[in-house]
Parts: C-alpha cells; structure tokens; sequence
C-alpha cells in the first residue's frame, strides 16, 4: 500500500481507495504513520525531538541493535459504557504503532539518554570521541 506498488493499477478495490484517500488528504507526504522528529547538533552531542502526543510513556520503546536505533509507540486501549444490563452504549476502541529507526553509526550508543514529557521524546546522543591522533596523517606523495 502507499505507493509501493511501481505501476498505476486500474482496479477499482478498497486498498487503491484507502490509498488514494490518503495521498489526498495528506497530499502524498508518504507514510503518515511516522512521526516527526527534529535533530539538532549541540557540538559534543546530537538532541533528537520526537513528537509523540497521546502517548503514555510505557507505550514507547526505544531499542538500539548495532548501529540502528529504532523508536516504537503503540496505541492498545479500549473503553467502554455498558447499560445495567451488559449492553454496550458505546464502546470505542484504538490500535495502532509508529516506528521509525535511525542510523546511530558515530554515537555512542552506551550513553544515550531519553526523556518524554509533554507529548515529546527527547533524546540525547552523545558523540563517539574520536582519536585525533587516527584521524590525521600524513599521506606520502610518490613519483
């Protein structure tokens, strides 16, 4: 779905309704189920601001495996009134998750600290210290 399909089909069936009504709506922005994120650099460290509202924090995870890091929020409720009898008045229901993962390749990925609050995820990812003395040399120029 969203687009992942390389060729326009002709069928008419509820997929290629539901993804012609979100390129629609949306304005083909691509895959509304990923949140938005900020990065800033702060020169010995990167601050990342997810935006996750509505949220509670025990529904977000943040796992690190190599040098991927990937950010999950699932929705997992359900509410509802019964009348005196057991019979439902109303019964609403929410499901759903956001994922995206981020390449952590330079970040040392032992020291990331996270904390949400007000609907955002902050992330501080401190930058690996680099050997000075590894990263310059001099090259021997021959001929």
């Amino acid at each position: 779905m969203f687009g992942m399909i390389p060729f326009n089909r002709e069928e008419n069936s509820l997929f290629q309704y539901l993804d012609n009504m979100e390129k629609n709506l949306f304005g083909g922005l691509g895959d509304v189920s990923r949140f938005r994120c900020d990065i800033q650099d702060k020169g010995d460290s990167y601050l990342m601001e997810a935006e996750l509202p509505g949220f509670e924090k025990e529904d977000i995870s943040v796992d690190v495996d190599g040098e991927r890091m990937q950010i999950v929020a699932r929705h997992n409720s359900e509410k509802g009134e019964k009348d005196d009898k057991g019979n439902y008045l109303r019964r609403e229901r929410r499901f759903g998750s956001f994922s995206r993962s981020f390449d952590v390749t330079g970040i040392d990925t032992d020291n990331i600290k996270a904390v949400y609050k007000n609907g955002v995820l902050e992330l501080t990812l401190p930058k690996k210290e680099q050997n000075k003395e590894e990263s310059t040399r001099s090259i021997e120029i021959e001929g």
